[in-house]
């Protein structure tokens, strides 16, 4: 079984091409940052791995259209390795993963470093009842107004 499940941040905006013929598919290229869980004789200080991520079709127009640099990403797929030969020669080897689901892993307020919380269009704030109520937490009905409850 080769099925891959990742956790990370995007490490810039995801690069985008389209294929040639007649029904082009979308080709989404990105890179996850993944915290490493522990450091274990860490020498080279290094706290995440890099990952690369490759999406096509939906999911490539997903990527294309609402993922960008620092989006926490958690995604489904299958490692994919392959080979190829440089200008100079030299053999190249590639490990990539082919993305099967992604989904966003935090809201877009958490993301902008508010906690969850937006900013600018705040609900209105919590006011408690008023002293002249029966100091139960409801707000008094006028009377008569019971057949326009939809419960009883």
């Amino acid at each position: 079984m080769n099925k891959v499940i990742l956790m990370g941040r995007l490490t810039r905006d995801p690069e985008v091409r389209y294929s040639q013929g007649e029904s082009s598919l979308a080709i989404a290229r990105y890179t996850l940052a993944v915290d490493r869980r522990f450091n274990r004789n860490n020498q080279d200080g290094q706290t995440a791995d890099f990952i690369n991520c490759v999406a096509f079709g939906k999911a490539g127009e997903f990527a294309e259209k609402y993922l960008k640099k620092g989006t926490k990403m958690a995604v489904t797929g299958r490692i994919q390795t392959g080979s190829y030969t440089n200008k100079d020669g030299q053999k190249v080897y590639t490990t990539e993963v082919v993305v099967e689901d992604q989904e966003f892993a935090e809201s877009k307020n958490a993301q902008n470093g508010n906690g969850g919380f937006s900013g600018g269009s705040q609900a209105p704030a919590f006011e408690a009842p008023s002293s002249n109520g029966a100091g139960d937490g409801f707000i008094n009905l006028p009377d008569g107004i019971d057949e326009e409850l939809p419960f009883n």
